[in-house]
């Protein structure tokens, strides 16, 4: 269990420090005004790996516990950890995805005029970084909502899958079924 969860925080740390390094680029206004003064730098590759960390690790943590949960727990057939790759690096990557068409909506809408920084923000950000803001904080926060609604669709259809296969695992002469259940991989009785 201990290495699904591992994975998981892995895997949200890779996925934030490439997603910042993008972000930071498109606007560090961002993370230099957006975000507490937290690494005291400009630099978009620094502020990228160090927000991309800080941001991201206890997502992993807090959709690693429940998945390793839904995978290993209970005496139905357990998924193994190799099982569990492809459906967390297909999150990750709808979660990208989402990102791009998210940026780019909030980026269309603040051209417009449609959506625009207020408080604080619009009054510290330079007028001309306002859209590239907006390009950011939309693609933030479609990552955030599309990670945790995505995480538990994956943690649910983990579940699902070995629930679907009780009293599945081996025929009565010991023969091991291993079904393909929603095109993933085979369950694994061990691990």
């Amino acid at each position: 269990m201990i290495v699904i969860i591992f994975i998981c925080i892995a895997f949200s740390i890779l996925y934030g420090i490439i997603h910042d390094q993008i972000t930071a680029r498109i606007c560090v206004e961002y993370f230099t005004i957006g975000h507490p003064p937290v690494f005291g730098t400009d630099d978009p590759t620094l502020l990228g790996i160090g927000w991309g960390i800080i941001a991201t690790w206890w997502v992993g943590l807090l959709l690693g516990i429940p998945l390793a949960f839904a995978a290993r727990v209970g005496r139905r057939p357990k998924r193994s950890v190799g099982s569990l790759l492809r459906p967390i690096v297909t999150l990750l990557g709808v979660m990208a995805a989402s990102a791009v068409l998210a940026g780019a909506i909030g980026g269309i809408l603040g051209k417009t005029g449609m959506v625009f920084l207020v408080g604080s923000l619009a009054r510290e950000v330079p007028k001309e970084r306002h859209v590239p803001f907006l390009v950011d904080l939309w693609a933030h926060s479609a990552s955030y909502f599309v990670g945790f609604v995505g995480g538990l669709i994956v943690i649910a259809r983990v579940w699902r899958s070995r629930r679907q296969t009780t009293g599945v695992g081996e025929d009565p002469t010991g023969q091991t079924i291993t079904p393909a259940v929603l095109g993933e991989p085979p369950l694994s009785k061990e691990g």
